[in-house]
Order: C-alpha cells, then sequence, then structure tokens
C-alpha cells in the first residue's frame, strides 16, 4: 500500500444517473479498500461544483468532459489549473422534447409517427412558422456553456442546417429540467440521466435521441483536480483513482448495474425513484409514456473488458473537446497555449494509476 498525504477527501458530485462510479466507490467499499475516507458531496449546478473545486472547498469532482479545459484557459472563470487523469463515463445524454412540441412536430410535417432517432430536419418547418407568426423561437436548456450537451445539441441542429441563432439556448440545473418543462418555460432540453426519463414517466416529455446518436463514445464524465493538489498529494490522487478505476469495472455486469440504480435512488444521491434511474443503465431509453422503450445499449458506459481505452483520458479526447468550444465560439479572445490538452488531459497519471492497480490485485 503506498503511503497517503490525505486520507479524509471530500469528492463533489451532480445527482446524475452517471455519477455512478462514485457511489459505488463510497457504498462498495472501494474508497476504504485504499485507505480513503471520501465524503460525497451534492451540488445543485455545475457552476457551484466547479467554483467550489477552484477555491479547495473540494478536493476533487465529477466534472463535465469539457470543464477542466474550460477552467485552464479561464473561459467563464478565473483561470485555474484543472487536470483530468481519469474518464468516468461515456454517452449518457438525451434530447427529450415538450409533448407540445412532439405534437407539433406530427402536425406540421403530416407525419402519424416519429423515427428514432429523431432527425433535425423535422424542426425546419416549425422554426420558418414560428418566424412568419412572429412567434418565440424554439427554447432549449443545457446544463452548462462547457457541456458536452451544449455541442451535442450545436451538432444535432447543425446536422439539419439550423443555425444557433435560430433558436434559444438556455442553461438549467440539471435537477430543474423536467420542473422547467412541465411548466412550459422551455420546449425541450439536453441533459443526462435520470431526468430524460423522469419528464417521459411524468407524460411530460418524449426523448426523441441519446447523445450515443449524436457522438458515439465520447467521454462524458471526467474526474477534475487541482493541478496543485495532485502536485502536493500524488499517492492520495492515485489511490482516489484506484478506487474509481475498480468502482467502474464492477459496474460492467448488468447485476450490479440494478444494485447501483437502488443505491442511486437514496435521498443523499439522486433521490429519484429506481424506474427512472435504471433503464438507461441496462441500455433501454423511455421515449414516450405510449410507447415501448429503445434498444440503446451503449447508453451508460463506464467499463467494458473488450474496450480498454474507456476510462484513459486521451490527449485526442481533449482535442476533440477543444475543437467543439473553438467551433462553438468560446475561445475567443482566449489564449489558448499549444499545450493545453497535455497539460490537462493527464494519461500519465492514469498509467501510473494501471501498474499499481495491476500490482495489487
Amino acid at each position: 500500500m503506498i503511503k497517503l498525504e490525505q486520507t479524509e477527501f471530500t469528492l463533489g458530485f451532480i445527482p446524475l444517473t452517471d455519477s455512478a462510479p462514485l457511489v459505488a466507490a463510497k457504498e462498495m467499499g472501494f474508497f476504504e479498500k485504499w485507505g480513503l475516507d471520501v465524503k460525497l458531496q451534492k451540488q445543485n449546478s455545475w457552476a457551484t461544483l466547479r467554483d467550489k473545486l477552484h477555491t479547495g472547498v473540494l478536493d476533487a469532482a465529477q466534472m463535465l468532459a469539457p470543464m477542466p479545459l474550460a477552467s485552464s484557459l479561464g473561459v467563464g472563470c478565473p483561470k485555474t489549473a484543472v487536470i483530468t487523469p481519469l474518464v468516468l463515463s461515456l454517452n449518457g445524454n438525451g434530447i427529450t422534447l415538450s409533448q407540445q412540441l412532439h405534437n407539433e412536430i406530427l402536425t406540421e410535417n403530416n407525419i402519424n409517427q416519429i423515427t428514432l432517432p429523431l432527425a433535425g430536419y423535422l424542426l425546419r418547418s416549425i422554426i420558418k412558422k414560428r418566424k412568419v407568426q412572429n412567434r418565440p423561437k424554439l427554447r432549449f436548456a443545457t446544463v452548462f456553456p462547457y457541456s458536452c450537451h451544449f455541442y451535442q445539441l450545436r451538432d444535432w441542429l447543425s446536422s439539419a442546417q439550423i443555425t444557433p441563432d435560430e433558436v434559444d439556448i438556455i442553461v438549467v440545473p440539471p435537477v430543474n429540467m423536467v420542473g422547467h418543462l412541465a411548466s412550459d418555460d422551455i420546449d425541450g432540453f439536453c441533459v443526462g440521466g435520470p431526468w430524460n426519463a423522469q419528464a417521459v414517466r411524468a407524460g411530460i416529455g418524449f426523448t426523441a435521441l441519446t447523445s450515443y446518436d449524436i457522438w458515439q463514445d465520447s467521454p462524458e464524465k471526467v474526474l477534475g483536480i487541482l493541478q496543485a493538489f495532485y502536485d502536493e498529494k500524488p499517492n492520495t490522487v492515485l489511490a482516489l483513482l484506484c478506487a474509481l478505476k475498480e468502482a467502474c469495472i464492477w459496474l460492467e455486469d448488468t447485476p450490479n448495474r440494478f444494485e447501483i440504480a437502488r443505491l442511486l435512488s437514496q435521498q443523499q444521491y439522486l433521490d429519484a425513484p429506481v424506474d427512472v434511474i435504471a433503464p438507461s443503465l441496462i441500455g433501454s431509453c423511455l421515449t414516450d409514456i405510449s410507447s415501448p422503450p429503445r434498444a440503446v445499449p451503449s447508453y451508460n458506459q463506464f467499463y467494458r473488458t473488450d474496450d480498454i481505452l474507456i476510462n484513459i483520458p486521451e490527449h485526442v479526447r481533449g482535442e476533440w473537446l477543444l475543437s467543439k468550444m473553438l467551433n462553438a465560439g468560446q475561445l475567443h479572445n482566449i489564449e489558448v497555449p499549444d499545450d493545453i490538452v497535455k497539460t490537462v488531459f493527464r494519461p500519465d497519471i492514469y498509467e501510473q494509476m494501471r501498474v499499481l492497480l495491476t500490482a495489487k490485485n
């Protein structure tokens, strides 16, 4: 066992289905196995989580994959060196539309049903009609400006030749998405589970497609740590990585997916029913209250024996996310060092963890 510089640890998370590795590591004893006493701290919004990590209130955090880059570049926040040595999950998001918009799509396109995943061009006639009638634009919500959700929504609309200025896109915390849809504040949202399934179960939402339909097997959540924390306490970080990696491996088995759904449903985690958490974990996408679910085997991916690359923060993944930030116009007047991806995405630390984990087991 390596000597830890710190054993008590605070780890921030957002109540989402893909916080499963953190909850599994806590509840199944993987943190304890590696000598860590970890306190999971639930946060309401990504901005709050980021700010608490930057100021040291949190020792580490589950983060949206683009967030460490945004923090390190000082985009939307004071510049703070954040690194990621571990990818926690792939995929996991869905685009859900209000039932009112669902019905509008059927009417305006003169069709009886929608083939899934929904083709974005079916929105064009609605956007055009609203403009002619001087009605408000379609309004969508995502969870954070520097998120895969935002870029995936943009890419989906772009595939239908719909430009960002033809719709409104606002930011809403994940846990508040269903409420905003119910009150007609928005026409749709892109968010992670279980909030898509909750909207469907409530009969107010129609999940039109998943992030896997837009970007296949792209990093969604990563572990974020301050560079300064790693420099001071490298062994503690390695122990944390080992515990989370073992949790990801544990989550590969289907029976364990059911168990984590039960654990996630508890008040201190998602505080949501198992029947909205479990579906995506077993590759089932609830689409509409009156329709059968759609099979999406890779809806939530944490680890696969046949794909050992899932958890590695490869530089190519960081370059891909950086290109999305650039295309969205978020790096205007921002100095982007040539080595920014190499300083943020850290496969070298992952490799140290892998060697340690192999020796331990």
